[in-house]
């Protein structure tokens, strides 16, 4: 009975307390609207209307909520092992770009081969692009937080490389692109939507690390060495392997992201591909507290603030980037909301160990040895 309640309070406050920073975030986002002389809770109901105002609107968040809950993964994975990546924007980059080559280079192939050929090309590229995040980390003791960061760095200049050289389409003028991926290659919509089936990737994705994380053996060694990595090797836990593993695994899902982009929204590989998805997932992960099936429902909602981001400039003036205001303000005040937990009176288990009494003042207490 004990440890039901415990679970229970355990439970309620990992859930009250990202949404009440959620709730002070749009308190300072709503400041932020006033002092540029914006109405706030006009702003709020106009991203409320961009995001999940109708169906049309909320297609567009399902759009953007796909990439998000696989590149979320990247950070949401490894944090199972004690391990802070942040290299989801270039794993995604790096994923489009193997998909793209992968493509071009089958493009007379059937399309579902040639589907198949993409997804396999991007899991591999951003699983091996975060694998070298986790060598670096395990044989080097490099920070694996700064190498994921600098990556990132390098995926985009090899992006500008390749989409600039020997992948670039000479008919693109005004914007530098790869060669197209052929119309019958691309990833279709699920019918009667124009949501792509990337959505479909990102919630078998979530579901499948959800279940490897908490219901297999191979979960619950990482788990044990994410909490305790010497009581782990003490135990004979191949921790060398698990983080490898860990890490190509949570690449290979912003990789997949990636692959997500060019095969269904963009059909090649230019600049937009580096739309900070990547960045967003690492705030959809700390969110979400680094659970997989939390993550699909983050992703979903911060999709839709990232969809409202025309809607803001063109009926209230505010630059488009206003959202990533938004979007910033909420990832410190998550950061800062990790120092909460376990430290709220309400959310602790109260003691059952009766009150010890104070020694009477008539009888001199005796000290124990």
């Amino acid at each position: 009975m004990m440890i039901n309640r415990q679970n229970w309070r355990t439970t309620l406050e990992a859930v009250c307390i990202p949404i009440a920073a959620i709730l002070f975030s749009l308190v300072l986002f709503g400041i932020f609207c006033a002092a540029a002389g914006s109405n706030p809770f006009a702003v709020y109901a106009s991203i409320y209307k961009a995001a999940f105002g109708s169906w049309h609107s909320f297609q567009n968040t399902l759009i953007r909520a796909a990439p998000l809950m696989l590149s979320s993964l990247c950070t949401a994975l490894p944090a199972r092992l004690g391990l802070v990546i942040i290299g989801n924007e270039g794993a995604l980059v790096v994923g489009g770009l193997g998909a793209v080559a992968a493509g071009l280079a089958l493009s007379s192939a059937p399309p579902t081969l040639v589907q198949m050929a993409m997804a396999l090309a991007g899991i591999v590229c951003g699983g091996l692009w975060i694998g070298a995040v986790g060598a670096l980390r395990y044989y080097r003791a490099v920070n694996e937080t700064i190498s994921s960061l600098l990556l990132n760095y390098i995926a985009i200049a090899l992006l500008n490389h390749l989409v600039g050289g020997v992948m670039r389409d000479p008919s693109s003028v005004n914007k530098i692109s790869s060669y197209p991926i052929p119309d019958v290659n691309m990833l279709g919509n699920i019918p009667g939507t124009r949501v792509h089936y990337g959505l479909i990737y990102g919630l078998v994705a979530c579901a499948i690390a959800y279940f490897l994380i908490q219901r297999t053996t191979f979960g619950f060694a990482a788990r044990t060495a994410g909490g305790n990595i010497r009581a782990a090797r003490i135990a004979g836990l191949p921790v060398g392997k698990l983080t490898m593993a860990i890490c190509f695994l949570a690449g290979s899902c912003a990789g997949l992201a990636g692959m997500v982009e060019v095969a269904a929204v963009h059909g090649r590989a230019n600049e937009s591909l580096n739309a900070n998805y990547g960045y967003s997932g690492i705030l959809v992960a700390f969110i979400a507290r680094h659970n997989p099936l939390a993550a699909t429902i983050v992703a979903i909602l911060l999709g839709g603030i990232l969809a409202s981001g025309g809607i803001l400039q063109r009926a209230h003036g505010l630059p488009d980037a206003t959202v990533l205001v938004f979007q910033g303000l909420v990832f410190l005040v998550v950061l800062y909301s990790e120092s909460l937990y376990g430290r709220l009176p309400f959310f602790k288990e109260p003691s059952t160990d009766s009150p010890q009494q104070p020694p009477s003042s008539e009888q001199p207490s005796v000290a124990t040895v």
